[in-house]
């Protein structure tokens, strides 16, 4: 998919929220649509995907079809979208895919299969103790999985680096076979896209 492409899903996903079409939570991409593209050309068919409750993008660009991602954010599935046959999925719990990112590379590294697993996590999961545990594992025994920070200076409605009392996060401008880490501006809040809906 194009810049244009996934901006243009995304925006009719917030319409259909705003007009009270969508009755659970959405968790809107915009501003690094240049970023993912240029992750998921390293991503191939037989990788697995790891993420949060932000994934719209990533399940468009490992090929879900946009009728399908649409249909089940429509049926209120955006915070948890998961679709074996394209091999991603997302949760809701803060961290919550970590670990199972974690087995699955341990799983293809003991099978001996040719996979990898790229496991997404926002800036706050990144400062979390299940991260650096994840990620100190993955290293330790040259796991077939790299993470990637995704840093909107939006975790909730707080500054990670404010909580944390940290100018500079844990993985800031790391760029390695394990970790990668980018910062982008989104004009969404948190969640939802600008309009309060009572559900």
């Amino acid at each position: 998919m194009t810049k244009e492409e996934l901006i243009a899903f995304e925006e009719e996903i917030a319409a259909l929220f705003n007009t009270g079409n969508i009755r659970a939570p959405v968790h809107l991409y915009f501003g690094n649509e240049e970023q993912m593209i240029g992750i998921f050309r390293t991503i191939r068919p037989q990788d697995w995907v790891f993420c949060s409750w932000r994934s719209h993008y990533q399940c468009l660009l490992k090929g879900v079809p946009k009728e399908l991602v649409r249909a089940e954010i429509l049926a209120g599935r955006s915070i948890s979208l998961c679709f074996p046959e394209q091999r991603i999925y997302s949760s809701a719990i803060v961290g919550g895919v970590l670990p199972i990112a974690v087995g699955a590379a341990m799983s293809i590294q003991r099978r001996g299969e040719d996979s990898k697993v790229y496991c997404f996590l926002g800036e706050m999961t990144a400062e979390t103790g299940i991260a650096h545990e994840a990620i100190k594992y993955s290293r330790n025994h040259r796991l077939p999985i790299h993470f990637i920070v995704e840093d909107n200076a939006k975790s909730v409605c707080t500054d990670t680096r404010e909580a944390w009392n940290q100018p500079r996060l844990s993985f800031e401008g790391v760029a390695d076979e394990y970790v990668s880490y980018y910062r982008y501006e989104t004009k969404y809040p948190h969640a939802g896209a600008g309009v309060r809906v009572q559900f």
